[in-house]
């Protein structure tokens, strides 16, 4: 299986991008042993490319990118204004010489109607999804798409609500980007999403349902597992647990109760109960 452990920007730092922080969360994934980094893309795009591919190859780590759509890049409401963005995004990713942009790439998180998802809204997500896969095929890059749950989205909550409307495009380079945390509040369990998308899963966001250490939470892992290799996954495992030790996350992530662990701490404990679990 060709599987990559990640981390995500967010073990390290508060999404507000700067190069100081970036660099120091690109020294911090390597040397706690990381195949590869997410960066969490910021909204405004003002991200030195060239710079940031420099720090990853010094410390050998891969990268992907991700990008979660603010309010007011809500699909369904602003089209123009999410694929612009979606294209901005998938401009870095190819910058950085990589192959995949994951994230909240259905709706602008916090955004709601009042309703589920109507036919319409449905309809203009798959026409923008349709024309940033071109456009990404183009430059060589995969999208991979996040369902997360109902108190942070209408649009897709679950893996089979991704998987609709990415049959509806009928693109081969939209994928299924799936998250523990989101699973935990709307999949009936752990074992079918993974099943049902198969090798349109590339890439999980490993986290415990509190967002802490993996293995103290609800997260059933033996039934993740056990999908993953029947699927033979490939893709990349990154972790995005959360400390309260990172100035500024709890007011970010909605972390209202104090970590018992500090980042570092975090990031090599899951790290090796990963591998652990992986490799049974």
């Amino acid at each position: 299986m060709k599987v990559k452990f990640g981390a995500s920007l967010l073990s390290w730092i508060t999404p507000q991008w700067t190069p100081e922080a970036g660099k120091y969360a690109i020294e911090k994934t390597a040397k706690a042993g990381f195949d590869l980094i997410e960066i969490l893309l910021p909204t405004s795009m003002e991200f030195n490319s060239k710079e940031v591919k420099q720090q990853l190859k010094d410390h050998h780590l891969d990268v992907v990118c991700s990008l979660n759509l603010p309010k007011e890049a809500h699909i369904a409401f602003y089209p123009e204004v999410a694929e612009k963005l979606i294209k901005q995004a998938i401009d870095k990713t190819s910058d950085l010489e990589t192959d995949f942009l994951g994230g909240v790439l259905h709706g602008g998180i916090g955004v709601f109607s009042g309703n589920p998802l109507t036919e319409k809204e449905a309809e203009i997500i798959t026409e923008v999804w349709s024309n940033v896969a071109d456009y990404a095929k183009e430059k060589g890059v995969n999208i991979g798409i996040e369902p997360i749950n109902r108190y942070e989205s209408y649009v897709c909550n679950t893996a089979g609500n991704v998987l609709d409307l990415i049959k509806k495009t009928g693109k081969d380079n939209l994928f299924l980007h799936l998250d523990t945390f989101h699973m935990n509040i709307e999949e009936n369990n752990f074992y079918d999403p993974i099943i049902l998308a198969a090798q349109q899963l590339k890439h999980i966001h490993i986290t415990e349902s509190h967002r802490g250490m993996l293995g103290e939470g609800t997260v059933n892992w033996e039934q993740l597992f056990k999908a993953l290799k029947e699927i033979d996954f490939e893709g990349n495992l990154v972790l995005e647990n959360f400390s309260s030790s990172i100035p500024g996350m709890q007011q970010m992530v909605s972390l209202w109760q104090k970590s018992p662990y500090k980042a570092e701490e975090l990031a090599l404990a899951s790290l090796s109960f990963m591998k652990s679990h992986f490799n049974k």
